[in-house]
């Protein structure tokens, strides 16, 4: 299944996003008026759903409002997972959405979900016209530089012990929230592997 399921109303979902938006430092009341604005394609998939998947272009930035997705790649031998999304933060198969080329990820749902999308064309109009929101969006960009690099270490080091170790430092929550099958692909070792860690 893919993201076909529209929801009728946004209107719950963009009052979180609201609200999350809200508390963002040097983002006005009328920032968040213009960003909530964009953000009115509700997408409601199932367990199992696929966002996207490989040779999909990604068009869109998506709010997570409520559930859990896996970004992985798909090879012949396996899927290896690369990230994880899941309540009030956001997701895209970015080099797609950026570059406007055929992703090389698919994003699945691990439960049920809501989201919120915005067109990458709004996006960046509204980047142009509002510079607290160009600033928000390069705080964000960065953050997700610096993500990519602590998992590139991630990935460099040898030892099992000290990968996840290194999750649990930075991303304690996803525990609760992921199957261990994902956690340990993420991690680049057997599920067995990671229970004799844990």
């Amino acid at each position: 299944m893919t993201a076909s399921t529209l929801r009728p109303s946004a209107g719950a979902s963009a009052q979180r996003l609201r609200e999350l938006l809200g508390r963002v430092p040097g983002l006005l009341a009328a920032d968040v008026d213009a960003l909530v604005s964009c953000w009115q394609r509700p997408v409601q998939l199932r367990r199992g759903d696929f966002l996207i998947q490989a040779g999909q272009t990604d068009h869109y930035l998506y709010f997570i409002d409520e559930g859990v997705l896996r970004i992985f790649l798909p090879t012949q031998q396996e899927e290896i997972c690369v990230g994880f999304g899941y309540a009030s933060t956001l997701i895209c198969s970015f080099p797609s959405f950026v570059e406007g080329r055929p992703s090389s990820y698919s994003i699945q749902t691990l439960k049920a979900s809501q989201l919120l999308a915005i067109t990458r064309a709004d996006l960046l109009d509204l980047v142009e016209r509002h510079p607290n929101i160009g600033r928000f969006w390069r705080t964000e960009m960065e953050r997700a530089v610096v993500g990519r690099i602590e998992r590139e270490i991630d990935l460099l080091l040898p030892e099992p012990q000290r990968r996840l170790d290194r999750l649990r430092a930075r991303s304690p929550h996803l525990f609760q929230l992921v199957p261990r099958k994902y956690i340990a692909s993420y991690l680049r070792m057997t599920p067995e592997t990671l229970s004799r860690l844990r």
